[in-house]
């Protein structure tokens, strides 16, 4: 019952601050999500040393959260579009500081690097073109796109553990995360494409359409991206990437099917022409 609790206070806590950096003003949603962009890319570069790697987690951080001020920047008009292109010479930059570092495991400690970057940095910055659709530099802040994304992550997540933890009997990669099941993934994209067809009713910036895409993006990609941790997590031989949120783990156990659905997600809005 204790445990249950931690894990329902820790819930809401997590919820209520991605629902404020969403929600409130541009500048608070900059500020939140630059400090989960970066305790969620030092969790992952922390998991990758107990493996033995040596990221360069000072250059990894320093030029995610850079990457994250110029994309907010230059959404918000304060700086062309067109340094965004700055993320290209980033990644040079991250292998140039592999390469003077004094580590001989050069390429194995840029690969994670660059990996870390790349699997954190990118989907944190890309919410700020969905936050702003049209990014012209006149576009107003319109939060609720970003917001009916993470409704639909919420409820697939917890519907499928639920649908999962009832019904679940068939497996669906045994080998990586032995409670997931074919039943509560189901279940789960039963629920996830009802919040989608929610949304389109509560925010009509994007059609009923494009909501039941997205929903069905974030049941296929999230769930790819839920087994990517877990098999990372199961290779390094430990249950959770950290400790930080009692009962959920750390940053990366919760958001990784957001990092894998977002890009998809935000390719989609692009070629649907919503944002």
């Amino acid at each position: 019952m204790k445990d249950l609790l931690k894990r329902l206070l820790s819930g809401v806590a997590i919820v209520t601050v991605i629902l404020s950096g969403t929600l409130i003003h541009p500048f608070v949603f900059a500020i939140i999500f630059a400090s989960l962009l970066f305790f969620t890319l030092l969790e992952f570069y922390r998991l990758v040393e107990v493996a033995g790697y040596s990221p360069q987690k000072k250059v990894g951080l320093s030029l995610g959260l850079l990457l994250f001020v110029i994309c907010f920047s230059a959404v918000y008009g304060i700086i062309p579009i067109r340094f965004c292109l700055l993320f290209i010479p980033f990644l040079i930059l991250i292998l140039l500081f592999n390469v003077i570092n004094k580590n001989t495991e050069t390429i194995k400690n840029s690969a994670v690097t660059l990996t870390g970057f790349v699997y954190v940095v990118v989907p944190f910055s890309l919410l700020n073109f969905i936050v702003y659709p049209g990014f012209s530099g006149n576009s107003e802040f319109y939060p609720w796109i970003l917001a009916g994304i993470f409704f639909i992550i919420w409820i697939y997540d917890s519907l499928a553990y639920v649908a999962g933890s009832m019904f679940g009997k068939h497996k669906m990669a045994k080998n990586i995360s032995p409670k997931k099941s074919w039943e509560g993934l189901i279940g789960g994209a039963i629920f996830a494409i009802i919040m989608g067809i929610l949304n389109a009713v509560l925010f009509q910036e994007i059609s009923m359409l494009s909501w039941v895409v997205i929903a069905i993006i974030v049941v296929l990609f999230g769930t790819f991206g839920d087994l990517f941790e877990s098999k990372l997590k199961r290779n390094l031989g430990i249950k959770d990437s950290g400790k930080i949120l009692p009962g959920h783990g750390g940053f990366l156990d919760r958001f990784d099917s957001f990092l894998f659905a977002v890009p998809v997600i935000y390719v989609w809005l692009i070629l649907s022409l919503n944002i």
